[in-house]
């Protein structure tokens, strides 16, 4: 359950002890770049996580110009000291004890729309943002969902119908819905071991550095798309594939006329009373990446997580559709889910891009490697909001102590709820 041996744990690893990127300039075993890798090995990528902007091209996902709206706060000291089983042990962790295990840069827990617990590691602070990866998904299924429940996107259309230049690969015979869902039929591996996995051409693509000499592949992030082959039927399987995220922020792109960046801005993140900006790295020619892209603040997050907990509502502001969330909460198609072979996962779905657990307490999750999590519990009226920095990037790593552990702190809260109401 602990942290695997060959890394360091937590303390050892944490980088503001390590003093990276600390000097003018750093010391030269202190400094990290993107070119040559290693802003992203462990345990430096530990700092590059909340330091992103400063390494890559990035495009604002502006807040707007109105004042931010401050989440109440009702502090509590008994959260530390909740206690869970892990999965597949027999030994009661505490939460406190599940956090940097975990490797936690920060982590906020809503309950009934206050702050009730709020913790910062490493060099994360309040105001700062930090690589939501993968949970960047959530967040562009979400606008599909809005645009679909709006009527101005047919998720039973093709692909190819809204993106005419993805016809001849293998999304373009999709649907919009098998792509929002991930049931497409491609050939896209999201292996990060395997240095041969389709999910590493996709960053090269993806990378705004200039290509070396020899490069003959494709270097935008829509040249890529093109080149992704069938591989099985669509509809068939759920398959997790970081390429369906990027085909659908095409979509929305063309059906909007505004960039996956602006559009996130403009209809969700300025409506939210945010904090801070947020902000997506891009390609070469500016395209943000829709499949992992997205940094922001951690309270931003836990706010994006309570308007959806809320039906859509944040503020007393519709910012959503009640309908997309209906369908966000109903989950996807379990037999599909279940080919995938997501044993620590059983019974889960998936759709719009968000992990739904079909669990007595109706909670789903938006999900990103090494840690990153939005997760939201209806029946607990609980939102949590996690930043990690996990030396293994699949969350199977971290879901054994994490998991258990939302779901502990869930029946904790509403059994204080239900003493209190005697």
């Amino acid at each position: 359950m602990a942290a695997q041996p060959d890394y360091p744990d937590a303390a050892a690893s944490d980088p503001a002890k390590l003093g990276w990127m600390v000097g003018s300039p750093p010391p030269a075993d202190r400094i990290l770049r993107f070119d040559d890798g290693s802003y992203f090995q462990f345990p430096a990528m530990r700092w590059s996580v909340s330091h992103f902007r400063q390494l890559m091209p990035t495009v604002n996902v502006s807040r707007g110009l109105g004042a931010p709206v401050a989440l109440p706060r009702a502090l509590r000291s008994d959260i530390d000291a909740v206690t869970f089983i892990p999965t597949g042990s027999d030994r009661p962790m505490t939460w406190q004890q599940s956090l940097p295990v975990n490797y936690t840069d920060g982590i906020v827990v809503l309950h009934r729309g206050k702050v009730i617990y709020e913790r910062y590691f490493g060099v994360l602070k309040p105001d700062g943002q930090h690589a939501a990866m993968s949970v960047t998904k959530s967040f562009v299924g979400t606008l599909a969902a809005m645009l679909v429940a709006e009527g101005k996107l047919d998720a039973a259309r093709r692909v190819a119908d809204y993106v005419p230049e993805l016809a001849t690969s293998a999304f373009g015979s999709a649907t919009v819905r098998q792509v929002m869902d991930m049931t497409t039929g491609i050939r896209f591996s999201e292996d990060y071991a395997d240095p041969k996995a389709e999910v590493w051409a996709h960053a090269a693509a993806g990378n705004p550095l200039p290509k070396p000499a020899d490069y003959s592949g494709p270097r935008t992030y829509y040249e890529f798309l093109e080149t992704v082959q069938p591989e099985g039927k669509h509809g068939e399987a759920f398959g997790y594939r970081t390429a369906n995220t990027d085909a659908l922020g095409w979509v929305l792109a063309r059906v909007t006329g505004r960039s996956v960046a602006q559009l996130l801005s403009e209809r969700i993140w300025s409506r939210l009373g945010t904090e801070q900006d947020a902000y997506m790295s891009v390609d070469s020619i500016g395209t943000p990446f829709a499949g992992g892209g997205l940094n922001l603040g951690l309270r931003d997050m836990a706010r994006f997580g309570e308007m959806v907990r809320n039906g859509g509502v944040f503020h007393g502001q519709r910012v959503l559709p009640a309908a997309a969330v209906a369908d966000i909460r109903r989950g996807g198609d379990r037999a599909a889910f279940a080919k995938a072979g997501y044993t620590q996962l059983p019974g889960w779905s998936y759709a719009n891009m968000w992990w739904v657990t079909n669990n007595d307490h109706g909670a789903f999750a938006a999900r990103g490697v090494h840690g990153q999590t939005i997760y939201v519990d209806p029946k607990a009226e609980m939102v949590i909001a996690r930043f990690a920095s996990h030396p293994v990037a699949a969350n199977a790593a971290s879901d054994a102590t994490s998991l258990p552990a939302y779901h502990a702190l869930a029946l904790h809260l509403m059994q204080r709820s239900k003493a209190a109401a005697r």
